[in-house]
């Protein structure tokens, strides 16, 4: 397991864990080797449930608020500071733990059926620490940002790094994914969307993985920084202010 050869918490990378060599093969694609539970119940959303435009958190576990009680996920704590913005918009968390990028290509048509006006496209961590090939996940992010914008929603796209053991070249071809995305299709990006919770462990849960509920909350205002603006302009002049 990656934590392992670490020996340490999985984002001590944050502080310099790793030795710049990448992780084996073996590792990096057994099944369990991310550390991050798998559950492909998708969850259940009625689109248009209350007249206000919606925000989908399309993404994997950290999307989902795995390990955090109810209402207490980083999606949840970003309603809260969007009403706390007076904006009349209503976010639909659409995470799937253990979720790659070819896992939200095949759920595309289930986040379009809700009609969502913003999409924060959070995906591709689980890609990275299994190894995968970052022309894949490009492609993948590829689709779905093609997808998502065909149907009229905004795409914020969140921006996700990996452990420094996985060495210099797969981690610069792995984050300048996003960037190469993020231009090509002219999205705001976040770039990185656990950025002052990774490597902090009075943030993240015991596995050292996913943020607790105070690391949640910081997850929040991260992806609200980039997003607010986002939400300003679509709401001018639409009248849904409050």
């Amino acid at each position: 397991m990656l934590r392992a050869a670490c020996a340490v918490s999985f984002w001590l990378w944050m502080v310099g864990c790793g030795g710049g060599g990448k992780v084996e093969k073996k590792a990096a694609e057994a099944p369990g080797a991310v550390g991050e539970p798998v559950s492909r119940e998708v969850p259940s959303v009625v689109a248009g449930e209350d007249g206000r435009p919606v925000v989908a958190a399309f993404g994997d576990s950290i999307s989902a608020g795995f390990g955090v009680p109810p209402g207490k996920g980083y999606a949840d704590d970003l309603q809260k500071l969007i009403d706390e913005a007076a904006l009349r918009f209503r976010v639909v968390n659409l995470g799937v733990s253990g979720d790659t990028t070819a896992d939200g290509v095949e759920r595309l048509q289930s986040v379009l059926a809700v009609h969502p006006a913003v999409v924060i496209l959070e995906f591709g961590g689980n890609d990275g620490l299994r190894g995968q090939p970052v022309s894949e996940s490009g492609k993948n992010l590829r689709k779905m940002v093609e997808g998502l914008k065909a149907a009229g929603a905004e795409v914020v796209l969140a921006g996700m790094t990996l452990p420094r053991n996985y060495g210099p070249e797969y981690i610069g071809a792995f984050d300048k994914m996003y960037m190469d995305v993020a231009k090509e299709y002219r999205l705001v990006r976040i770039p990185f969307l656990l950025d002052g919770v990774g490597g902090h462990a009075d943030l993240m849960q015991p596995d050292g993985i996913h943020p607790n509920v105070t690391g949640a909350e910081m997850v929040a205002r991260t992806a609200m920084k980039y997003l607010e603006p986002v939400l300003a302009r679509l709401d001018k002049g639409s009248g849904l202010k409050q």
